[in-house]
């Protein structure tokens, strides 16, 4: 599977973005992981195949949403009233043979990753 991230960039605290992945080859379950400066690669949110059921790190609970749009192979995350922690790398990326995924470890594969920077 080949996944481009898209859609990062640079806002004040208390704004949103949208993330887009465009993705190619099999459908699988799918999320978004980031990598902020300085720390390890962590989960923020998981998304099924269907797209019928959603996980997220409690962090962003309640602020952030993933969907997917299967049609179109294209996964999203909506991130609203960002913080200036939520400032990393943000990676799209596939878990193949996992049904459910809520951890970093779940995922193996991952395309480049698009930069969010939140100012406060």
């Amino acid at each position: 599977v080949q996944l481009q991230a898209s859609g990062g960039g640079s806002v004040q605290a208390g704004g949103s973005l949208r993330l887009s992945c465009a993705a190619s080859g099999r459908t699988y379950a799918m999320g978004w992981l980031r990598q902020a400066p300085g720390k390890e690669r962590e989960f923020v949110a998981g998304i099924s195949r269907s797209g019928g059921s959603t996980y997220y790190t409690d962090s962003v609970k309640g602020r952030f949403t993933i969907s997917r749009d299967n049609a179109k192979n294209t996964l999203y995350l909506q991130m609203n009233t960002l913080q200036p922690e939520d400032t990393a790398v943000y990676y799209c990326a596939a878990a193949p043979g996992i049904e459910a995924p809520r951890t970093k470890v779940d995922f193996r594969s991952w395309g480049q990753g698009t930069l969010v920077t939140v100012s406060s």
